[in-house]
């Protein structure tokens, strides 16, 4: 398992983590198990905005005795009382929803307790007035919950959360359907959503990526909004890809879906290679690098993924992405302007002139 490092709170974060969004439809034993394979191959972050009340149970069985060893995500906002999922901005629902939880959970602790579900301006607006907000801030201020976290899809509402209070970590959907305005939960332009990901890499907001299958549509060609499938190991590479995120949380029903999870981080790069959305790419994704790293390998060695990415930042105003730029091993100064990359990039970026333009504007730095 290969981790991250959270730029704000530190913790060592597995880049592959886990939602709980099916797992209580297995039976308990089966869950319980899975649960103890994910932490045994390396995941410690788990996602608890849980599709039903029977998952909690089921974490707190497989791992309430490596508690110190993980990491939870828990919503202010999630509400179980009828047993399924619900959505309750009401503060005494909230209150009673989140001691339940813990309870369920077997610890007395939140590392990332969320501002859940925030998709409209409306919402944080009640969010803060019926004080709901208060209680998590309170929450924090005792110790009970140790991180905050936003999650929302909608880059409007994002922004304006982000500019209100201060949060560390942003639980954001993404995947290419998404990115490309395709679904039920693809708000914002593509334009909107990649702001999304500079700000968040420029103000060290770690992001948490729900959703990187669109719901399982990207996976089957019947019900992918392109008509073609994508395999779940593109799919997360391309939300790891992303400025800004620290970990990705697939949902899984049972053990063999966590063992197909886990052998992502044994996946060569031809099996994880996204270069395919290409095909279905929006006019206005053309000419752009999405930092896919098809046009691999470089005969000089160059990461032009990397540079690309180092030099969007550096353009939104991140502080740290010229020192990152220049502690790469080779960088657009050892650019031979061979082509190779020019004929094979997806997007049809001209790399090699881009090489040039990135060398003048980092060696103006």
């Amino acid at each position: 398992m290969r981790y991250r490092i959270h730029p704000k709170t530190g913790d060592r974060i597995s880049e592959i983590g886990l939602g709980s969004a099916y797992l209580y439809e297995s039976d308990h034993d089966e869950a319980v198990h899975a649960l103890q394979t994910a932490y045994e191959g390396g995941i410690n972050y788990f996602d608890l905005a849980a599709g039903d009340a029977r998952a909690f149970p089921l974490w707190g069985d497989a791992l309430g005795s490596v508690r110190r060893n993980v990491l939870y995500q828990i919503h202010f906002g999630a509400d179980y009382s009828k047993g399924n999922y619900g959505w309750s901005l009401d503060p005494e629902a909230v209150r009673r929803s989140v001691d339940w939880q813990l309870s369920q959970l077997k610890t007395d602790y939140i590392d990332y307790g969320f501002i859940h579900c925030q998709d409209e301006a409306r919402d944080w607006e009640t969010y803060r007035w019926n004080g709901v907000w208060d209680y998590l801030s309170s929450l924090q201020k005792q110790g009970v919950v140790r991180h905050l976290g936003l999650s929302s899809h909608t880059p409007s509402v994002i922004r304006l959360i982000l500019g209100s209070v201060p949060v560390d970590t942003l639980m954001f959907s993404v995947n290419p359907a998404y990115d490309y305005g395709q679904g039920e939960f693809a708000s914002g332009s593509l334009p909107e959503r990649s702001e999304i990901f500079t700000l968040c890499e420029k103000e060290r907001i770690a992001i948490t990526v729900m959703k990187p299958f669109s719901g399982g549509q990207l996976l089957d060609a019947a019900r992918s909004p392109f008509g073609r499938a994508m395999t779940s190991w593109q799919c997360l590479r391309y939300a790891l890809d992303k400025p800004g995120v620290v970990t990705v949380l697939p949902g899984a029903k049972d053990t063999e879906e966590v063992e197909e999870l886990l052998r992502f981080e044994l996946a060569s790069s031809d099996e994880t290679d996204y270069s395919i959305i290409a095909s279905f790419a929006p006019p206005e994704a053309g000419g752009k690098c999405v930092y896919c790293n098809h046009c691999a390998p470089c005969p000089q060695g160059l990461d032009v993924g990397l540079i690309n990415k180092y030099y969007d930042l550096a353009l939104a105003g991140d502080p740290l992405a010229s020192e990152h730029y220049r502690n790469l091993e080779k960088n657009a100064s050892d650019c031979i302007l061979c082509g190779h990359c020019d004929h094979r990039c997806p997007f049809h970026v001209r790399q090699s002139r881009r090489m040039e333009e990135i060398r003048r504007f980092m060696d103006g730095r």
